[in-house]
């Protein structure tokens, strides 16, 4: 899996040296190409932004500079995706949907945007990790990389990503491990039987109680797809 990322902060992108995605890195498992939109730049000091036209606070990306970084990476089948605010909120389901590509392009803007005309020339998709405004995409771009490797083949185990949140549309049942006692709080003594089959059903009761009370509206939305499906036969 490859990711290109189109950015004007590549050293933010440090932190993905680390931990289960930097081990992927080092394995090849994934790749994580970083341009610098400032390198296309043809002013002698690397301006990238320039006023709206029309008026409005703030800066804008010039269109040329970004399609010129996007030119350089001369991959046709690859995806591109813009973080934007104005995008359809990440989820689940887009996460595993996304990471059967082969390539992501993704475009991070900042300051006040991006000129339009470049969207709708190179743009297939855009991509919101939330209702919220944040100053650029780095961190959008950063937790679309991370979700998404998570599914690539060899960078986390199959059980780990078959029973955690969201995965099967409720949320993950409680962890526990060592010291069997913390503060008085024991572990509960059904994981502790060794008795599969009474622990898997425990943990699915645990994760259906554990959704009903945090979001309940992930159970509602189950319903109503379930009851969609069963209109359509």
């Amino acid at each position: 899996m490859k990711f290109s990322v189109l950015t004007l902060f590549p050293e933010m992108f440090s932190v993905l040296d680390k931990s289960i995605i930097g081990r992927a890195k080092e394995k090849k498992l994934i790749d994580i190409e970083l341009i610098n939109i400032r390198d296309f730049s043809k002013d002698k000091h690397r301006k990238v932004d320039d006023t709206p036209y029309g008026g409005g606070a703030g800066m804008v990306l010039m269109p040329d500079i970004i399609y010129n970084a996007y030119k350089s990476i001369n991959d046709v089948k690859s995806k591109v995706i813009y973080l934007s605010p104005q995008g359809k909120v990440l989820n689940q389901k887009k996460v595993q949907e996304l990471s059967k590509e082969n390539h992501l392009i993704l475009l991070c803007g900042h300051y006040e945007g991006v000129d339009q005309r470049v969207i709708d020339e190179i743009v297939d998709e855009e991509i919101s990790i939330g209702n919220y405004v944040l100053t650029g995409g780095e961190i959008p771009a950063m937790v679309l990389i991370d979700s998404i490797s998570r599914y690539v083949k060899g960078v986390l185990n199959k059980e780990s990503i078959q029973e955690e949140s969201f995965s099967n549309g409720l949320l993950e049942y409680p962890q526990y491990t060592r010291p069997e006692n913390f503060l008085g709080h024991e572990i509960p003594e059904i994981l502790k039987s060794g008795h599969h089959e009474n622990i898997n059903k425990w943990r699915k009761e645990k994760s259906l109680e554990i959704t009903m009370v945090k979001r309940p509206d992930l159970i509602i939305k189950k319903e109503d797809k379930k009851n969609g499906r069963n209109k359509s036969h």
